[in-house]
Formats: C-alpha cells, structure tokens, sequence
C-alpha cells in the first residue's frame, strides 16, 4: 500500500496519532513537508470524530451495562478529582491543554486531548484551537527533528 495511505491511518489512529504516522512517512521516503502537512490534516480532522463519539454517541452507548459500568466505575471518578482541580485553575486550562498535546510523546496527542477537554466539560471552541495549535506545534517539532534543525536521536 501507499505510504502516503498508511501515513494517514497511523495519523489517525488513537495509538500512533500524528507522532506514528509523520516518523511512518518519512521513513518511507516521503517529504518532510509533505509528511508535515498529510499527517497534521489527518490527526486534526480525527480530534472531530473523537468530539462527535463523545458528544453523540456516548449517550446510545451508555445503554450498554458493560460500557456503562467501565464509565461509571473509571471516568466519573477521573472527571470528579478533575472537576476540583479545573475550579481552581480554570484560565490555565487552555494554555495546559495546549502543551499536554504539543509534547509529541505516545498518549499525549489530539486524541487524549479531546478525551481530557471532554472530561472536563471545557469550552469546545476554545478545545478545539487549543488542541488543533498543539496538533500543529507537535508536528512542527518532529518536522524539524526529521529535518536534523533539532533532535538528538537519529532515526536510520
């Protein structure tokens, strides 16, 4: 298959995100740029689809005991520890939000920071820039590590 193809379903997946799919491309011998700018459009547009599971979709699942009960048991008790948290620190939650998902490390991409905006019940709008800036700040990053401008580890 294309390594163009591949480079956006890794871009996509929740797993690999726009850090597995940007590394994917340019091993394959993709541009940089062009790996920079395919993979960046595809995470950002996945941060869409995670928004309308949760915000649609959620509720239908909520019906299901097994899903209900994984909710019930782990994400209430995270969004009740959050909820005191965000009353406190209320204006930081953008800038947060921005550098949780900028740091291009596994697990802390577009995906995480919807779930976490999510959770929080923070403004969409404001979520939503704040996650599409760190989307576009992390691919930045490995752009100018793919690049040799920055970064210490040489991938062969």
């Amino acid at each position: 298959m294309n390594p163009v193809i591949w480079s956006i379903i890794l871009s996509i997946l929740p797993i690999s995100e726009l850090r597995g799919g940007m590394i994917y491309a340019i091993l394959s011998g993709v541009s940089p740029l062009k790996a920079f700018l395919i993979c960046t459009i595809a995470n950002i547009l996945a941060i869409f689809f995670v928004f309308f599971f949760l915000d649609f979709l959620h509720s239908s699942f909520m019906k299901i005991k097994a899903y209900r009960n994984f909710f019930d048991f782990y994400l209430e008790k995270i969004r009740k520890k959050v909820n005191v948290f965000e009353k406190h620190y209320s204006s930081s939650g953008f800038i947060a939000l921005f550098i949780f998902v900028a740091i291009p490390l596994p697990g802390t991409g577009g995906w995480t920071g919807a779930l976490i905006a999510w959770l929080l019940g923070l403004d969409r709008r404001k979520s939503l820039l704040a996650i599409v800036l760190g989307i576009l700040a992390a691919g930045l990053i490995l752009l100018l590590a793919s690049l040799g401008i920055i970064g210490v580890v040489k991938l062969v």
